[in-house]
């Protein structure tokens, strides 16, 4: 189970249940017990998605510490996927 300590504002995430389940994201919020969750495509920082902290995990990547953009947060996604070799099948 996954605690809040572990995520902050700026942490690559995988999303472990639901629609988006398997799929990478940047937190750009966190509430209570829930995240607030962006990847710059589909969900965008405007609008993110609202994640139970329980249905997520820490991915195993540094924390983006600058200005959280569309762009910026493509780019670390993608970064993050190649450095690790996962295959980018929905970004």
């Amino acid at each position: 189970m996954t605690s809040l300590a572990n995520i902050s504002k700026g942490s690559l995430v995988w999303a472990l249940a639901g629609r988006e389940k398997g799929s990478c994201f940047v937190a750009v919020g966190v509430d209570g017990g829930f995240v607030y969750l962006a990847d710059g495509r589909h969900r965008k920082v405007e609008s993110p998605k609202r994640k139970n902290i329980k249905h997520i995990s820490p991915a195993d990547a540094p924390v983006y510490t600058g200005e959280l953009t569309n762009k910026k947060l493509r780019r670390l996604i993608y970064q993050y996927m190649t450095q690790t070799g996962i295959s980018r099948q929905d970004l």
